[in-house]
């Protein structure tokens, strides 16, 4: 270019040399002639409008590269601009349950940060898989489930006729809390140790009774296992949620029950309740006067519940990350940690990702219990 434009010079004589300058693109630069001659000016004019429309067209393709890499998508604004109008935190079970306690710890905090009111909204039933429906099927972008580990796990596995898939149309958003469960007992059962009492459990065969939140919750699949390692034979009795449950044993018609701590210490602090252990591989902080199985020679026997937040597949992935990073910075929070212990839950944060692999983990552990004890819709 600059032996062209020189070439030019040598033929028209009183020409002045110049530099381009804005509106074109600063990051470009050109000697040119300036000159009378209508050629001149047009050929220069021409070669920095291509110059100009080359940076730009690199530029643009660097900035989709980085969107590409960060893994954007979406209108870059819609994150920013969300919530348009008041959350929906979908319960699976009622008031008093576990998972209805942390929405509700979690909504002031949430509407706070959110900027817009937040609404618990309480859906029992099928073992908390409705409200699991409804979070799923949502297309309003402002639905959040807080969900219980079967409905995001092995809810298909169990029920293949159910209309949603865990793991295809719920998008994983944070574990928010976890626990051992207690073994609880009525109170009027053998009062001895743990190895006592699972003795008297299989002595009573089919004559005790023992109550779950419902079909395929982690107190069913638990009890299902326990009794396949000790021999026990206590019959299921499903309830809507662990009030209930917990209400049954302390009228006589349960004897036993796998229950989260935060509900089971109240009830054996006031002697309505027995605590016989608890399904953590040794005590737990949460409730650690309570033994583990383990020491009663249930070796390897580890169970866990978990609370976690989910929202429909379709969310689109900005509001997603930002609502993952709202509720891990709520949840880290020593007030929401304090409150969540206090039930008996230890606060936990993890990110979407990381939630992904643990459904798809669980999946398969509870799954084989499901095959192995052959448990299925009643």
């Amino acid at each position: 270019m600059r032996s062209f434009l020189r070439t030019r010079q040598e033929l028209i004589g009183g020409a002045v040399e110049e530099r381009l300058t804005p509106p074109f693109p600063t990051s470009i630069t050109m000697s040119f002639l300036l000159t009378r001659s209508p050629f001149t000016r047009l050929l220069c004019l021409v070669g920095a409008l291509v110059c100009a429309g080359t940076a730009c067209a690199q530029a643009s393709s660097a900035a989709r590269a980085d969107a590409r890499s960060s893994g954007a998508s979406g209108p870059p604004g819609e994150a920013l601009n969300w919530p348009t109008r008041p959350l929906r935190l979908v319960v699976g079970f009622g008031g008093g349950s576990s998972p209805d306690f942390v929405a509700r710890v979690l909504a002031e905090p949430l509407a706070k940060a959110l900027g817009q009111p937040v609404i618990v909204e309480n859906r029992p039933g099928a073992s908390g898989n409705i409200a699991a429906d409804v979070v799923a099927k949502s297309t309003d972008r402002h639905t959040v489930g807080i969900l219980i580990n079967g409905n995001m796990t092995i809810a298909k596995v169990l029920n293949p006729s159910i209309s949603y898939d865990p793991q295809k149309d719920l998008m994983p958003l944070s574990i928010i809390c976890t626990a051992p469960l207690v073994l609880a007992a009525a109170p009027e059962v053998v009062k001895t140790d743990a190895r006592g009492f699972l003795d008297a459990a299989r002595a009573a065969g089919s004559q005790w009774s023992y109550g779950t939140p419902g079909i395929g919750t982690i107190g069913h699949l638990g009890m299902e296992l326990l009794k396949a390692r000790t021999g026990i034979g206590a019959v299921h009795v499903p309830y809507q949620g662990n009030p209930q449950v917990i209400t049954g044993l302390a009228s006589g018609q349960l004897q036993l029950a796998l229950l989260p701590p935060g509900l089971a210490e109240p009830q054996v602090k006031a002697g309505k309740l027995r605590a016989i252990g608890v399904t953590s591989a040794r005590r737990s902080a949460l409730v650690p006067d309570y033994p583990s199985l383990q020491e009663a020679g249930l070796k390897g026997f580890e169970l866990e519940i978990w609370t976690a937040a989910a929202a429909p597949a379709s969310l689109p992935p900005p509001i997603a990350r930002r609502l993952n990073e709202v509720l891990a910075e709520i949840i880290r929070s020593p007030q929401v940690q304090q409150k969540l212990f206090q039930h008996g839950y230890e606060a936990v944060g993890i990110s979407g990702e990381a939630l992904v692999h643990r459904v798809k983990a669980d999946t398969a552990a509870l799954a084989q219990i499901i095959a192995s004890q052959g448990i299925k819709l009643e």
